[in-house]
């Protein structure tokens, strides 16, 4: 292997909306060539509807804590809020909730609101945020949860099994990309066994990969891919859920961060390839 650039002579699909550039520079820096190929893209919810409603349920009792997933994310709710006539109300009544916030952007963001938040994840991803929760305990809590683009059911339902009362809050939906083709050429080069590994950040780009390869007629030969060749590693079990949810293999880093997925994908690519090069 080559220690500088282990990744030399593969390809590796990046799906991820946010830090795509970011996350294909780390694995081209590892000698990777990589294809790019956004899965989703995240709208913002019209102010008076489904928002509006997720305030609503959370200004009808207090909450324990807050859950802040991304810095546009709780900005737009702060400032949706206020359009509406309720922002002071709504700030007032998360002053006497505990906060956690998902990295420095999230926790920046409730600061500005003039908030402060009780703990952050160093990792600046959600399954850290949600295993912090869990180890500290949850039975009883009602918990508002700002969601951004992905429903995230997998974290919300693991806090409702713990026994916690979950209030979502969704500041934005995501959908498909507004162009296609290059997720649609990830997918063909997944199935041609010309991309090697497809990273995965989210589970909404996990599930959008599925789907997509679904709806237009390539989900078995896409499954078949992933059973036969293709390494699919996920950040975190949150992330993971879509594919594990239709026993398809795929692997998760001993941490719920970027580096560590980035790090699995440099240790078992060349020992799935070992005559790639």
């Amino acid at each position: 292997m080559d220690e500088q650039e282990p990744l030399r002579g593969f390809t590796v699909g990046v799906t991820a909306e946010r830090k795509a550039e970011e996350i294909a520079a780390v694995f081209r820096r590892r000698g990777a060539e990589v294809r790019l190929g956004a899965a989703l893209r995240t709208v913002p919810l019209p102010e008076d509807g489904e928002l509006a409603a997720a305030t609503d349920a959370v200004l009808a009792a207090p909450v324990d804590r807050v859950v802040a997933i991304t810095g546009v994310g709780f900005r737009g709710w702060v400032e949706a809020a206020a359009q509406r006539g309720v922002g002071d109300r709504l700030l007032a009544h998360l002053r006497s909730a505990e906060v956690l916030a998902r990295g420095a952007k999230a926790r920046g963001a409730v600061r500005g609101a003039g908030l402060t938040e009780g703990w952050s994840a160093d990792s600046e991803e959600s399954a850290e945020v949600l295993d912090h929760l869990l180890t500290d305990g949850v039975a009883g809590q009602r918990i508002a949860v700002q969601i951004h683009g992905e429903p995230m059911r997998g974290f919300r339902d693991a806090l409702t099994a713990a026994g916690a009362e979950v209030v979502p809050v969704p500041v934005y939906r995501w959908t498909d990309p507004a162009d296609l083709a290059p997720l649609d050429a990830v997918i063909d080069a997944a199935i041609a066994g010309s991309v090697h590994a497809l990273p995965f950040t989210s589970a909404a780009a996990s599930a959008n990969v599925l789907g997509r390869a679904d709806r237009t007629g390539r989900g078995e030969e896409l499954r078949r891919a992933v059973r036969d060749r293709v390494l699919v590693a996920c950040v975190g079990p949150v992330t993971a859920a879509p594919w594990a949810d239709e026993g398809l293999p795929h692997l998760v880093p001993p941490r719920s961060r970027t580096a560590a997925l980035v790090q699995l994908v440099v240790d078992e690519l060349p020992a799935r390839y070992p005559l790639q090069r």
